[in-house]
């Protein structure tokens, strides 16, 4: 991992604003993506999924005392039906499109090399385009607002190096779960307050060399909602996330470059209540990242794009074919 100066610009913790991300431990699970018509109805589930988003990476994960300031990305296109493990046909489903776009801002501070807090705060842009049951035309809706806030705490202090650490907190309520033409599993905000709970390690590989590391690492992290409003109650969650990254340390006018690949898996149970559809939500999923991360001075940037290697939905959901995540972060 890239070797860290105590007040130099970090990495950005996409393990933060994952459940696991050992930096900031935080997640920012969104509630599933599913718009619904005019007509009052239960629509088809969107296997949003996107709290595979929440899942970080290794060169994320503190290493020293103080803070981090960061800005993510993260973009989702659901355009293809799926039904279990295969592609269905298009007329299966009454949803043709959800297309979100996912901006959220944070700070993580390590006050010691054992104890640190972190919150997360999104904002999340959602276009969807359905069948409209009483007129059978397709129509689109848009809608933009503040999600749900993540507020974690988390401890580092099993080992010296700060190598293995865990995280807990709560996710809260503040989404907005109301906007008319949006079912409660399509709504920016999930309504429910969740708890979030997650560990992760970070080891070198034998071949490391002390200023190029090679090293590998693992991340899992869980979501249980709590307390929940309106009769529904999203599925609980589990994502973990296997990898290996490299320091090629500087190239060109990159002062460090760290490429990785990383494999994640998710599974979330089906959605609960009167006003969920049990049959058509719920996903097990795994998925390959090929990332890097850059560094120039004191600012790094980390991408990735998260391709399906399986998935499995329950009922006919929307997916996407590619998910994609950017993080800029600076260290003070």
């Amino acid at each position: 991992m890239f070797s860290r100066p105590r007040h130099v610009l970090a990495a950005i913790p996409a393990a933060i604003t994952a459940f696991v991300s050992a930096s900031s431990f935080c997640c920012l699970p969104l509630a599933a993506a599913l718009g619904v018509g005019l007509a009052p109805r239960l629509a088809w589930a969107c296997a949003c999924g996107c709290d595979v988003f929440e899942v970080g990476t290794a060169s994320l994960l503190p290493r020293d005392t103080g803070g981090t300031m960061y800005f993510r990305y993260d973009f989702m296109d659901q355009t293809t039906n799926w039904h279990g493990d295969t592609q269905a046909p298009k007329a299966n489903n009454d949803d043709k499109v959800i297309r979100s776009n996912f901006f959220s801002v944070g700070m993580q501070y390590m006050f010691n090399r054992s104890w640190g807090v972190m919150g997360e705060l999104p904002y999340t842009e959602r276009f969807f385009k359905t069948t409209d049951d009483e007129t059978g035309r397709i129509q689109g809706f848009s809608h933009a607002a503040i999600g749900d806030v993540r507020v974690e705490v988390m401890y580092t202090g099993f080992s010296e190096d700060m190598s293995t650490g865990i995280h807990g907190g709560l996710k809260f309520a503040s989404g907005d779960f109301t906007y008319p033409h949006f079912d409660r599993d399509t709504s920016i905000g999930s309504g429910s307050t969740d708890f979030l709970f997650g560990v992760y390690h970070l080891g070198n590989l034998p071949f490391s060399a002390a200023d190029r590391p090679f090293q590998w690492f693992v991340l899992a992290n869980t979501q249980i909602p709590i307390w929940t409003q309106d009769h529904y109650r999203p599925g609980d969650a589990f994502n973990g996330s296997l990898g290996a990254l490299y320091d090629f340390g500087k190239i060109g006018i990159f002062d460090a470059v760290a490429p990785m690949l990383n494999f994640i898996g998710s599974v979330r149970s089906s959605d609960q209540g009167a006003n969920a559809n049990p049959p058509n939500s719920g996903y097990d999923r795994l998925l390959i990242a090929p990332g890097v991360e850059l560094r120039i001075g004191g600012v790094r940037l980390y991408t990735d794009v998260e391709l399906p290697i399986y998935q499995h939905v329950r009922g006919d959901q929307l997916v996407a074919p590619a998910l994609v995540k950017m993080i800029m972060s600076y260290d003070f």
